[in-house]
Order: structure tokens, then sequence, then C-alpha cells
């Protein structure tokens, strides 16, 4: 392998904190002893079980070395692929993930999740030694920007970029790639474009190839994408991501049974991602695929089962699918089909019992199966079930688009897609407030905190104090969690008070108006009490 010229700096580990988690007890003494010898004495070393993913989103590690056992109950890479479906996956943190499982489908499941890097068992010391050396000397050139990016505060990150901008920085490239990211995300397309098209033509970079491409569907220019990210493909054969795009750039084309086929070759080659195989079912349902689609359903449910992307939704999908076999079927198939959508539809119950969506959903799918049937009666009564629940909802479901959904009919491309920013309005967003986005990002948060996701919530209630610092509601969302975690966390009590402090601080002296000012009241009262003595569950709704 060939070593860069930067390997040789010196690092000192003498004050980082490292997590070593492995099932093997052997390979856990091994590898304890080699971080020993590289100078790394804050070593936490465990087994794989389910203390783990609640051990990370209650520390702040800089190394964790992640091991991968495929004959393990509970995986590696399992472990490492909800840290970051919950947001636990820190930017300024060296996630490694360690395999002793080498095939395609196992690796490119675990680029899926984007760790620093992987490494196979077993490997020397000084193999060790050049990967954490080169991952740590990134994240200590890029720990500003990474802390900023961690506090949702995207706009400062894109700052300090430019601040360290220099062709002489020791990682020049990737300060060029975060800012093309930066600039994705805050709708500033044609900026990313101009710095990923000299970076990419210059070094055929796959990660800055990759940007390119976002950047061109920002700007709606699809055949330029498509063009890049074809020819990413036939550079880099099993670069996933680039499928990923390609069939969303299909989709927008209106070329659904091109974007079937790119995402049935990306899940031929990774078939263990659940959002893969339920993106191929849904793109194979609206090209008449079915088998395609139950396949993929049914693949999507197997792997779900100790997956945190497991959901109702396969379930859902796969009943619908048989449903709309049902009209061309013969009495004893309709009878067999009939058996098969009550055992999956049982199965959501049992399984979801806390999804009342779901519920809603098997309704309507019950409803249209018996108009298929001719059974109008039972149609009204399970289309009036599925009402009833859904009036009840926090956040109904759509229920025509559902319907819509379930007809097996292409949806509106457009309700799925961003919309690029107007050039204008793009050129200044990062220079000036944004209300608006200041309103989706505390949504955004408000969902991820519904869905269980504490990191990327405070993430996302940040993005929205980031484009708005009157966002009154983001700021007491903000006051509200870290109220939280400072009651469930008592080793990082102090920090979180502070920022529960700091976000009071700025709603203090204000006289808010209605919800807002009855929050700010709440939250300063039980600020006031002994934190062992706040009540144990959520400490109000947030506000939207």
């Amino acid at each position: 392998m060939q070593r860069s010229k930067h390997s040789e700096l010196h690092i000192d580990y003498s004050d980082k904190q490292v997590l070593l988690i492995d099932s093997s007890g052997n390979m856990r003494a091994t590898i304890y002893y080699m971080l020993r010898e590289l100078g790394l004495s804050n070593v936490k070393a465990i087994t794989i079980n389910d203390k783990v993913i609640p051990l990370l989103a209650q520390n702040d590690f800089d190394v964790i070395l992640l091991g991968h056992n495929s004959s393990d109950s509970v995986t590696g890479i399992q472990i490492l692929e909800e840290a970051r479906f919950r947001g636990y996956i820190k930017p300024s943190a060296a996630w490694i993930c360690m395999t002793s499982d080498s095939s395609q489908e196992v690796i490119l499941h675990a680029i899926d999740s984007q760790p620093d890097d992987l490494i196979t068992k077993p490997f020397s010391i000084e193999e060790l030694k050049y990967r954490l050396d080169l991952i740590m000397r990134r994240k200590i050139a890029l720990r500003p920007v990474d802390l900023a990016i961690e506090g949702g505060a995207f706009n400062q990150a894109l700052q300090i970029c430019e601040a360290l901008i220099d062709r002489q920085h020791p990682e020049y490239d990737q300060l060029q790639k975060i800012r093309a990211s930066l600039l994705i995300n805050l709708g500033d397309y044609e900026q990313a474009r101009q710095l990923m098209d000299n970076l990419y033509w210059e070094s055929r970079d796959k990660e800055a190839g990759l940007y390119l491409a976002k950047a061109y569907c920002g700007q709606d220019e699809l055949v330029a994408a498509e063009q890049l990210l074809q020819e990413l493909i036939t550079d880099n054969r099993l670069l996933i991501a680039a499928y990923d795009l390609l069939a969303i750039v299909h989709e927008r084309m209106g070329d659904l049974e091109q974007a079937r086929e790119t995402l049935r070759q990306a899940t031929s080659k990774a078939p263990l991602g659940i959002p893969r195989q339920m993106e191929l079912g849904r793109v194979a349902t609206q090209t008449h695929e079915m088998d395609m689609a139950k396949g993929a359903y049914r693949k999507s449910i197997i792997q779900g089962r100790t997956s945190c992307y497991r959901s109702a939704e396969p379930y859902l999908r796969l009943a619908n699918l048989r449903r709309m076999e049902v009209k061309s079927s013969d009495t004893i198939m309709q009878e067999q089909i009939n058996r098969e959508i009550d055992g999956l539809l049982l199965s959501v119950r049992q399984q979801f019992p806390a999804d009342s969506a779901s519920e809603v959903k098997a309704n309507l799918i019950r409803s249209q199966l018996a108009e298929d049937l001719g059974n109008m009666r039972d149609k009204e009564q399970f289309l009036r079930e599925a009402k009833l629940i859904n009036r009840q909802l926090d956040e109904p479901v759509d229920l025509d688009r559902e319907m819509l959904v379930m007809s097996g009919e292409a949806l509106p491309i457009l309700e799925q897609q961003p919309q690029p920013v107007a050039q204008q309005e793009a050129a200044h967003i990062s220079k000036q407030q944004n209300p608006e986005m200041s309103d989706k990002a505390n949504r955004m948060g408000i969902k991820h905190y519904l869905a269980g996701k504490v990191g990327q919530s405070i993430k996302s209630f940040g993005a929205a104090i980031d484009f708005d610092f009157n966002n009154h509601a983001a700021v007491l969302n903000l006051a509200q969690l870290f109220l939280e975690t400072a009651r469930d966390d008592p080793e990082r009590r102090d920090g979180r008070l502070k920022m529960v402090d700091r976000y009071l601080g700025l709603v203090e002296k204000r006289m808010l108006e209605g919800s807002y000012e009855s929050k700010k009241q709440v939250l300063q009262r039980y600020r006031a009490m002994p934190v062992d003595e706040l009540p144990p569950s959520s400490l109000g709704a947030l506000l939207k």
C-alpha cells in the first residue's frame, strides 16, 4: 500500500478517548494492546450488546473501532448502520469498521453508513497505525469545521471552510468537498458546481464527482448529471451512491424503466441496504414489474428483523401488491391471496402496535380489497375506520396520496425532489437570514425527535437558528432537548445545562406570543427544579 508523505507526521494520542467494540474477546485483547503500544491509554473495550448504542449516544469518543463478524446475532455493521441512522456518528470522531468478512455485499453495506475507513481483520500494528494516523490528521485539520457541522451551524461551517482555504492546507481537497456539500445543502448549486468542476476534472476524485452530479441536479441539468454519473459508474463499478443518484435522475427525466434497471443493478451488487430495496420495490411497482417489487419488499422484511430500518412499510406494500392480483385470480387463488394479506396485516398490528399510521394504511388496503371483490359494504366500513383513526393522528396520513400509491401509478416526482434555488438568491443564501429554510429545519427537527433521533434533532434545530436567529420555536425546542438530555445523562449534565441556560437566555427578556410565552415559562420552571426531580418522559410538545 502506498504511504502518504503525511503519514510520518506524529499524532499525539495521549488525550484521545477510544471505544473498542468487538464480540471476540481474543480480538479485543489483541487490538487493545496494539492501541496501548501506539500511545492510546484511554481505551474502553466492550463486546457487542444492547448497551452499545446508548453508550455512543451519551459519550464523546474521539476514535471508535467497531468489529464486524457476520456470525454474530447483532453485527458490527448493524451497530454502524443504527449509529448513522440515529445521528450518533459525529464528523469530528474517527470511525473505523474492522471486518472479518471481506465479501462484496458486506463491504458495500458498511460503506452505505460512511465510516471513515474499513480494515480487514486480522491486521498488523503498522497497518492500524497508518490508518489511524491518516484519519486523525484529517480530523485534527478539519476539527473547527466538523464541530460547527455537529452543532447544525452550516453557515458558520461554510465560513470556517472559506477562512481555511489555502492550497498549502494539508486537507485542501477535502475542505473543498466539504464546502461543496454545505453549499448544496444550503441551495447554492452554482458555487458548488464551480468548486467541484475544477476539482473533479483535475483529480477524477469520485467523491468530488458525486458532489458535482448533485450540483447539476440542483440546477436541473439532468442530462449533464446523467452523463457524469454514467462515467463515474464506468470507472467505479462498485460506487453504489452513483447508482442511487442516477436512479433519481432517470426518474426525474421521466424514464422509470431505466430508474428501475439502475436500482436493480445497485441491489444486485449491494443487496443488504433496506432503503435501496424499498426504492426498487416502489419503482418496480410503478413499472408493473410485480415479481421484482415483491422480491424487494420480502428482502426488506427479512433484513429488517435486525435493522434500525425495520418498519411496517414493506409489509403494507407487499400486502397491497398481493391485493392488486386479486381481480385477475380465480376463486381458489383469491382465497390464498386473502390469507396472505391477512397474515401480513396481522404482522403489522402485532409488530408495530404504536404505529397508528400503519393501521390507517392497513384499513385502506382492506377497503380497496373489498371493492376489488365487489363487497361494497365492507369497503365503506374499512374506509370509515381508516378516516376515524386518521383524524386522531398528530400528523395525519394524506389519504388521497396513499390511495394513489396503492394504485401503483407513478407519483409526481416534484413532490419528492428539492427545487433549485433561484440564482440571484443562491448567491446570497449563506449571508442572510432565511425564515423559510429555518421553519423547514425546525419541522425536520420535530420529525427526528418523534423518531427517537435526538442527535439529528438537535442538529436540525441548530440549523433552524442558523437560518433565522429569531425562530423562537427552534430556540425553545433546543432548550427543551438539552434539558431532557441533561436529565438523562448525569455525566454530561453540566455542559447540557449550560446549553439550556444559553438558549433560554436568548428569549428571557422577550415577551413572546401565545404558546411561545407559555413554553418559555414552563421551561423556566423546569430549569428551576432539581434535575433529578424532572418528569421522566418528554417535557412537552415541541413548537412548530
